[in-house]
């Protein structure tokens, strides 16, 4: 009976230990937009976070959550141009790189740039997922959400909110059939953008991820497409 039971306690931790390294190894920025990013705006990466300070940072700010497995450095250079329009940008460093067992007060990304008063929360992904549940919680004060190759699954549909979802036009893992069937959870004043030829990948910046559809637009299109969809939202 005990070899049994200890048999079982070591295949629990081998499972355990395997998914700790798992979640431990995510997919990692690559090496020239990050540099792009940080020719742009002022990149500092911190325990928590990454943040994309403007050269003349306003009262406006964006906290956003990556997707599973991603390095948050690896969004910098597509919100690069979002955050040299003057909105500060803080990449969320999530709990073992999943964003969806993240359990910090939306308060703690906020503490990270004191001089912001008007914060919007987003997300790539399962980011995205958990960036819906930060702005369900009537406790937080955001003024937006905005989703990129993502969706909602709690209910928002009447909260007012003023939201913005990008899906990629290639995109296999969020496809945009399933942007447009969790479409009802949000306000009916939703916009909804689709950029032609990209990839669920290329929302970030950390190379190809199994299961997606090709790269078939150029980044700097994404970014640009991004930068202007989002500046036209928050501002």
């Amino acid at each position: 009976m005990r070899a049994g039971v200890t048999i079982t306690a070591a295949v629990i931790a081998c499972a355990a230990a395997g998914s700790l390294a798992y979640a431990a190894s995510p997919m990692m920025a690559e090496d020239a937009p990050l540099a792009h990013a940080r020719a742009t705006v002022t990149v500092t990466e911190t325990a928590d976070a990454v943040v994309l300070t403007p050269d003349a940072p306003g009262d406006r700010g964006l906290v956003f959550l990556a997707g599973a497995r991603v390095d948050p450095a690896a969004y910098a250079d597509k919100l690069s141009g979002v955050a040299a329009s003057g909105i500060t940008v803080v990449i969320a460093r999530p709990t073992l790189n999943f964003a969806i067992l993240e359990t910090r007060p939306f308060a703690a990304w906020e503490g990270l740039a004191p001089g912001v008063e008007h914060w919007a929360v987003g997300g790539h992904s399962l980011g995205g997922v958990r960036a819906c549940m930060y702005a369900a919680d009537p406790a937080n004060d955001i003024t937006g959400l905005a989703l990129f190759g993502s969706y909602c699954s709690v209910d928002l549909s009447g909260s007012g909110l003023p939201v913005l979802s990008l899906a990629g036009g290639e995109d296999r893992l969020s496809t945009p059939e399933k942007i447009a069937a969790a479409a009802p959870l949000l306000p009916a004043d939703a916009v909804f953008t689709t950029i032609p030829g990209a990839s669920h990948a290329q929302f970030g910046d950390y190379g190809i991820q199994p299961g997606d559809g090709p790269q078939d637009a150029d980044d700097a299109e994404v970014r640009a497409a991004i930068t202007d969809a989002m500046v036209a939202f928050l501002g």
